[in-house]
């Protein structure tokens, strides 16, 4: 005799959640503050977690649970905990850093790169437009120093800057630092008027350029206000150690070898240093010896040290810088 076999229908993701997880991992959140912050309005941050990468969360008395494969488990933990960080390290938790940290973690899991950063003006996500920046992005993700080495517009500041400020509102820093040698190319510092911050300035403005076009500019007055973000000319850095905070050095060709040795010894605790510069046009005085020169021997075989090297095919500026550069290595 046939016994009748009653069949339920489930949609999609009820169908998901009936079938048994075989692997189970938790997450501590510390108060109710803080899950909230983390969950997002009506638990809006844990569904896009959840549907990104087909897991199950159930949260109780400060656990988050968390069932699925034990790959699917693994990258949502990793997400949420550096959503964690960013809560913990700024108080809040926008939709923007959600989506990007999902992104991020399935490129990673992929093995491909991250294609954008996510950086202080919303809505804009700044985005490698070659293989060597790609290459470059990259590099800075992974190492705690890197040197980008290349001809004008490349982006090696401009993405530098850009990646600081992506470690800035994730929280994974909390300051930035960035520094100029003030070296004249033909003209001399004497000859600009004002007190010596007015001369330095000039030298400096580059950085603040790649600032206001990733941040407003209330944004910009109120992080330098508060030091937050740094600049200052290279013999300002002198005695200095500086933990936590990302450190840019650009137009690095035109510091000493002593210069260099002293900037890269004041790297400290979980921070990272970019060092970029273009050694075909160093401006130092006839017989001195580029630091970024030198480095490239002294450092190249260290681990957690990177060095990229773009050239003119990276170049982004207006179409005539290329063929610019193209005539004076002729």
């Amino acid at each position: 005799m046939n016994q009748k076999v009653k069949i339920q229908k489930y949609s999609e993701s009820e169908r998901y959640f009936q079938e048994p997880q075989a692997y189970q991992n938790t997450l501590i959140v510390e108060n109710d503050t803080e899950a909230s912050i983390l969950y997002g309005s009506h638990d809006r941050h844990l569904r896009l977690v959840r549907d990104a990468f087909q897991v199950h969360l159930v949260a109780r008395h400060g656990l988050l649970k968390l069932e699925g494969t034990k790959e699917q488990v693994n990258t949502s933990k990793e997400v949420l905990n550096r959503l964690l960080e960013i809560v913990r390290a700024t108080g809040r938790l926008d939709l923007d850093d959600v989506e990007q940290a999902i992104i991020e973690a399935k490129c990673e899991a992929s093995g491909e790169s991250v294609q954008a950063i996510d950086v202080f003006q919303r809505g804009l996500f700044i985005k490698p437009k070659t293989d060597g920046q790609t290459k470059y992005l990259e590099a800075m993700k992974k190492n705690d120093l890197v040197f980008c080495i290349g001809p004008a517009g490349t982006g090696k500041t401009y993405l530098a800057v850009a990646m600081a400020l992506s470690f800035l509102k994730s929280g994974r820093i909390r300051r930035i630092v960035l520094a100029r040698p003030a070296v004249e190319a033909g003209e001399k510092l004497g000859f600009l008027p004002g007190d010596i911050k007015a001369k330095v300035n000039p030298y400096l403005r580059p950085l603040y350029d790649a600032i206001a076009d990733m941040m407003d500019v209330g944004h910009v007055k109120k992080y330098l206000e508060s030091d937050l973000i740094e600049i200052l000319p290279l013999a300002y850095m002198r005695g200095r150690t500086l933990n936590d905070a990302f450190i840019i050095l650009d137009e690095a060709q035109n510091c000493t070898v002593k210069q260099m040795k002293t900037f890269l010894t004041r790297l400290g605790v979980k921070s990272r240093v970019v060092v970029t510069g273009d050694i075909t046009q160093v401006d130092l005085s006839a017989g001195e010896l580029s630091g970024l020169i030198d480095v490239q021997e002294r450092l190249m075989n260290i681990n957690n040290i990177s060095f990229v090297y773009l050239t003119k095919a990276d170049i982004v500026r207006h179409k005539l810088v290329q063929d610019i550069v193209d005539a004076y290595e002729l």
